[in-house]
């Protein structure tokens, strides 16, 4: 089972018209400003859901494809390598007074799906502004990278396989974020900023989705009929993920305005393994002849996770139902020990033994795409 938390793809947009804004010095620029335009507004109606065509149409116009989230995938493949072509360009003479001052005109606005003060904000969905065309690179890819996990779990019934691959592209995505784009902004962030362009925040996200691939590989471990063993150290990897993005999300000076369902999130989702792991954890115990031992195992990790349960209904849900499971697993551990093994059950949780944590998930490197065609500007 895995736990549904689809925040980080709900964002939104308002409209850009480059040309309207960068003055063209020859027919050629002023097209492919116009072609820039054209894909920038099919991305902002499919993910503002404000277009006026009808499924059949998007699905023409996408090549056929029927899921939401191919559309919006498809929509962004084809606006970035123009944004990168733009940015490319813009660098070169972006110290011209001219450059500088066309690009404030942008007004570039997205919300955040991540910020609290979005969340509390009476009068709809907060925009922030920022005039950097970094800006609309860093949440055009964390748009991305969002919508690859939201596709990744689309997928995730029916092929294993691309489920897994579309949650380490994400990884990737992220990561690129993190380390290749978002330090590039900072110079031109102003106090109030969304989280998703903080770089510990696509850090944070990398690791969800990483944990996500592994869970997903684990999967496919089960069906195969993987050892218990081995199945334990996977389940205490993705624990040992999940830790490390708390740890950056606790610790991140910029992330302060995260909604607290960031935190939930990675908390609910740690337990859902934690159980799983020592599940099978305690089935090795039972292996090695400590039966007592894994009876103590079963019963501190049934304890521990009741007492943290936190964040939304949907996710309790899912861990009240694994809860049951282990309950029932638990009791009958603890009535075959007391008619069978007779063994000492410890009464202290730090004298028990922990899997170890096996991390097999890697990123698949997110590598830029940018149309190299010339843009020439009345400068």
């Amino acid at each position: 089972m895995m736990l549904h938390f689809n925040d980080p793809a709900k964002l939104k947009t308002k409209k850009i018209v480059f040309e309207e804004v960068y003055a063209a010095r020859d027919s050629a620029t002023l097209e492919q400003l116009k072609e820039l335009s054209s894909k920038r507004r099919m991305l902002e109606e499919s993910i503002n859901e404000s277009s006026s065509i009808n499924g059949a149409i998007a699905r023409e116009m996408s090549g056929g494809l029927t899921s939401r989230n191919q559309q919006v995938l498809h929509n962004l493949e084809l606006y970035l390598p123009l944004l990168e072509n733009l940015i490319w360009h813009v660098d070169r003479v972006k110290s011209h007074h001219q450059m500088v001052r066309w690009t404030s005109e942008l007004k570039i606005q997205w919300t955040s799906a991540l910020s609290s003060s979005s969340f509390f904000n009476l009068k709809g969905s907060k925009y922030f502004q920022i005039n950097n065309l970094r800006f609309e690179l860093c949440l055009t890819l964390f748009l991305y990278g969002a919508i690859l996990r939201e596709r990744a779990l689309e997928v995730l019934p029916s092929d294993l396989v691309q489920s897994a691959t579309l949650f380490r592209e994400a990884a990737g995505v992220f990561h690129h974020l993190a380390h290749q784009v978002i330090p590039f902004l900072q110079h031109s962030l102003v106090w109030e900023r969304p989280p998703e362009v903080v770089s510990s925040m696509s850090a944070v996200m990398s690791l969800i989705c990483l944990a996500d691939a592994q869970a997903v590989t684990i999967k496919k471990a089960e069906e195969k009929g993987t050892t218990v063993g081995l199945l334990a150290k996977l389940h205490h990897g993705i624990v040992e993920l999940l830790d490390e993005a708390a740890g950056l999300l606790h610790t991140a000076k910029e992330c302060k305005d995260t909604s607290s369902d960031v935190a939930d999130f990675l908390s609910s989702c740690k337990m859902l393994h934690e159980l799983q792991a020592q599940k099978y954890f305690a089935e090795t115990l039972k292996s090695s002849n400590q039966f007592g031992v894994a009876v103590a195992v079963l019963r501190f990790t049934l304890t521990n996770v009741k007492k943290n349960m936190l964040g939304k209904e949907s996710w309790k849900s899912v861990l009240k139902e694994e809860i049951d499971n282990f309950s029932e697993l638990l009791r009958k551990h603890e009535h075959e020990n007391e008619f069978v093994w007779h063994e000492k059950v410890p009464s202290e949780e730090t004298l028990l033994p922990k899997p170890e944590g096996n991390k097999i998930a890697n990123i698949i490197p997110y590598q830029p795409k940018k149309w190299e065609r010339q843009l020439a500007f009345k400068i």
